[in-house]
């Protein structure tokens, strides 16, 4: 008799990234064509597995799509727990495996950054068979050197600075650029000395205004009379440093459910009110320095477009890997990307870690030998 083809679901999930169509494309290719599966593409993500609306996938929907940017599956935000449903928010992980079961799956596929790897595991642990591929431009996944989608933002994010040194140069201006990175400051660091910014501020460092205006007043005193400062989107001075410190604090120490939710929603207020810290620097910087100061947010832009080889070559790669561990019924990890091999991990190890700059990683060490103000 022969055996049954394995029938797997794949979605997207979190912000769009370059590289998810060539992870589909990879985990696809491998699935159908090499180990003879069945595969469904659940549209917009966690919630289109809820709802359960999908596609069925076959080799021809896998072609074109490897320089496609965004993801042909759609995607959203939602969580698996505490899903929003009309007026209600409900946990549907009970509705997701009765549709999973409905559909005949063995597995599920999922594709997202650190958001999707704890709806991964949360799903893994309820019983379902699941892997993880990792994606996001900010590079903040643990356990992983590099995530599909941060090449291309990276060398998008370069360009804008490169391209902004004219405007900083001829108006003698300091030009600060927001970059992506809520977090971690993989983006803004690599970014930053690729494209020759002067000053660099990450969420791992906080920053002082006059530290940067010391370096801005040096740089004129010696004929410089402009700079260009690339800004994590989540970097933040001493202060905002301290008080969201604080309300982290606040909302680990809680106790009963009703005080945990009244520190988060002091977190999150917190968190709001340091939104525009771009342009806050820019009016002190002006005021400190006398140097018109103007905000460049690169926004939606730097996560948009082509992938670039490097992330094709890298969804390839994983996706590829994904098809086999599926194949070999080895579900409940995410498949990193260490030393330039497809690696399992457990989702464990995995789902509500971050991947933070080290203070002694080797590009932090390059930007300061290179005299780059770090805001420190």
């Amino acid at each position: 008799m022969a055996k049954k083809a394995k029938r797997v679901g794949i979605l997207t999930a979190g912000g769009d990234s370059p590289g998810l169509n060539a992870a589909i494309r990879g985990f696809g290719k491998a699935a159908i064509g090499h180990h003879g599966m069945e595969l469904v593409g659940f549209q917009d993500g966690i919630r289109g597995l809820a709802e359960n609306r999908y596609v069925e996938l076959d080799s021809s929907s896998m072609s074109g799509i490897l320089t496609v940017g965004g993801t042909i599956l759609g995607t959203s935000r939602d969580k698996v727990h505490k899903m929003r449903v009309g007026d209600e928010t409900k946990d549907m992980i009970p509705t997701i495996i009765e549709n999973c079961e409905k559909d005949g799956l063995d597995g599920l596929v999922c594709i997202g950054g650190g958001g999707t790897a704890k709806n991964a595991n949360r799903l893994a642990q309820a019983g379902l068979n699941v892997i993880h591929l990792p994606k996001t431009i900010d590079n903040d996944i643990a356990h992983t050197e590099t995530s599909f989608g941060f090449s291309t933002a990276l060398g998008i994010a370069t360009e804008a600075i490169d391209r902004l040194h004219s405007t900083a140069h001829s108006h003698h201006r300091v030009i600060v650029v927001e970059i992506m990175g809520h977090k971690a400051g993989w983006l803004a660091l690599g970014a930053g000395i690729a494209g020759g910014a002067d000053i660099i501020l990450l969420p791992e460092i906080p920053y002082s205004v006059d530290a940067i205006a010391d370096s801005v007043r040096k740089r004129a005193a010696s004929g410089h009379s402009f700079s260009v400062v690339a800004v994590a989107e989540g970097a933040r001075d001493h202060q905002d440093s301290a008080d969201l410190a604080a309300a982290e604090a606040l909302v680990k120490g809680a106790g009963s459910p009703e005080a945990k939710n009244a520190a988060k929603s002091h977190r999150n207020s917190v968190i709001a009110s340091h939104r525009g810290n771009a342009f806050k620097l820019a009016e002190a910087l002006e005021a400190a320095t006398g140097l018109e100061s103007r905000v460049t947010v690169l926004g939606y832009v730097q996560r948009g477009g082509t992938p670039d080889a490097e992330d094709r070559l890298l969804g390839t790669i994983l996706g590829g890997a994904g098809a086999d561990l599926v194949a070999d019924g080895h579900y409940g990890v995410t498949v990193a990307s260490q030393s330039q091999a497809a690696v399992p991990v457990p989702l464990d190890d995995v789902a509500g870690n971050l991947k933070t700059v080290p203070l002694d990683h080797p590009w932090l060490s390059a930007a300061r030998h290179v005299g780059t103000c770090m805001g420190d």
